[in-house]
């Protein structure tokens, strides 16, 4: 099994639009943050978790010309928006593809994708995303493309979102904090992927120490921070972290042997 990271930024991707900061303008590659997405590939098998806008561009990079499912965490724009790149997957493989999460989040897609979930087929010599949508529910094992998935409840402000756990890997991005429930589900981890979006606290997402702090007290056996802003560069992050907790970057790729 592996893991392999798209994207590992925030909403603004890193560099941002106009901004000279020192992490904008860093020459080390671990700097440049396209919006966060992510793969989980097992025996063949892969499981892209979100859509962000330069899903084309990252799965180009990665090398990877097909996925057996999709996870969608929530319906936020930069986990969304490359929802269309999907066309050029389900139509090599010329079959329907099939994409997974809260009923809530599915509903939204529909609705701002209506062209892609409305049933009607393409117009000649044009083609747009096969996709068949499956709600999943919270805190329930589901077998997804022959892998045991388990969609864990995280508040996103108002909002919630969905965390996965898949074996020894568990996703969870663009939450404030880690309920009991969820935290229940987490142990025995091997890789752990945390958002921590700034130093100081955020509304929406559990800032830096914030992330540590929860990484620490479900203690798998390494943790990666995910969702990061121009805030620090790559390598001063990296420094000030504890042990078997690191910031991740866009194209990390993360193996797990014998699993």
């Amino acid at each position: 099994m592996r893991l392999v990271f798209l994207g590992t930024g925030t909403s603004y991707g890193v560099p941002q639009i106009g901004c000279a900061c020192r992490t904008c303008t860093s020459s080390d590659p671990r700097d440049r943050r396209s919006r966060t997405a992510a793969l989980i590939e097992s025996e063949g098998r892969r499981l892209l978790i979100d859509t962000p806008p330069e899903l084309r561009l990252q799965l180009v990079a990665a090398g990877v010309g097909s996925v057996d499912a999709v996870l969608f965490t929530h319906a936020h724009a930069d986990h969304v928006h490359g929802i269309d790149d999907l066309r050029a997957i389900s139509a090599r493989q010329r079959s329907a593809l099939d994409v997974y999460g809260a009923g809530t989040t599915l509903a939204e897609l529909e609705r701002r994708f209506s062209y892609i979930f409305d049933g009607t087929p393409p117009q000649p010599g044009t083609s747009k995303p096969e996709l068949v949508a499956h709600p999943l529910e919270p805190d329930r094992e589901t077998e997804i493309a022959g892998l045991r998935v388990r969609a864990l409840a995280l508040p996103h402000g108002d909002h919630m979102v969905f965390g996965y756990r898949v074996g020894p890997i568990a996703y969870l991005t663009d939450a404030k904090a880690i309920p009991a429930e969820a935290l229940a589900r987490l142990t025995g981890l091997e890789v752990l992927v945390l958002n921590a979006l700034l130093p100081r606290p955020h509304p929406l997402h559990l800032s830096v120490p914030e992330a540590v702090a929860a990484a620490q007290q479900i203690g798998a056996r390494r943790t990666f921070l995910t969702h990061l802003t121009h805030d620090a560069p790559h390598a001063e992050l990296a420094a000030r972290l504890p042990a078997g907790i690191a910031p991740a970057h866009d194209g990390l790729v993360i193996d797990l042997a014998a699993v």
